[in-house]
C-alpha cells in the first residue's frame, strides 16, 4: 500500500505538502521496476520547474529513466545524500529516499495529483 499523506503522479513521482513546499520522491513501484538504483542526476538548487519537466534521470543496473516533477515551482533543496548513496531510494523510497524540495508557485496543482487509493487503481490497470 502507497502512504495516503502524498499525493502521486502518473510518471510515478510521488509529494508530500509541507506548507507551500512539496518533496518530491519516486514510489516503491518505480523503485522496484527500476531494480538496483547505481545514480541520480539531481536538479541543481534555483532551478525554475514547470509540472511535467524532466528534473533529472535515475540509472539502475537495468535502465535509466527520467524523473519528472508533477509540479511548478522552484528547486529549494536536494538530497545530496543520494550523490554517494543512490540505493536508499530503493529501501526507504517514502522516507530517507526523497529527491528534492519544490517551493511551488501553483499549490493548487497538487489537487490535481491522485491520491493513494487513485494511484492504487492506476497500477491496477497498468497491470491488465
Amino acid at each position: 500500500m502507497n502512504p495516503t499523506n502524498l499525493r502521486y503522479h502518473e510518471e510515478h513521482e510521488w509529494i508530500r505538502m509541507e506548507g507551500k513546499q512539496a518533496t518530491l520522491g519516486i514510489s516503491d513501484f518505480a523503485q522496484d521496476a527500476l531494480g538496483d538504483i547505481v545514480f541520480i542526476e539531481l536538479p541543481k538548487p534555483g532551478t525554475r520547474v514547470t509540472a511535467g519537466q524532466q528534473l533529472g534521470e535515475i540509472e539502475s543496473t537495468k535502465t535509466t529513466s527520467a524523473l519528472y516533477t508533477p509540479v511548478s515551482g522552484t528547486i529549494v533543496r536536494i538530497n545530496a545524500d543520494l550523490k554517494d548513496h543512490p540505493e536508499v531510494v530503493n529501501t526507504d523510497p517514502y522516507g530517507k529516499g526523497w529527491i528534492a524540495v519544490i517551493e511551488l508557485s501553483d499549490p493548487a496543482q497538487v489537487e490535481k495529483l491522485m491520491t493513494a487509493s487513485q494511484y492504487d487503481a492506476f497500477l491496477a490497470s497498468q497491470k491488465k
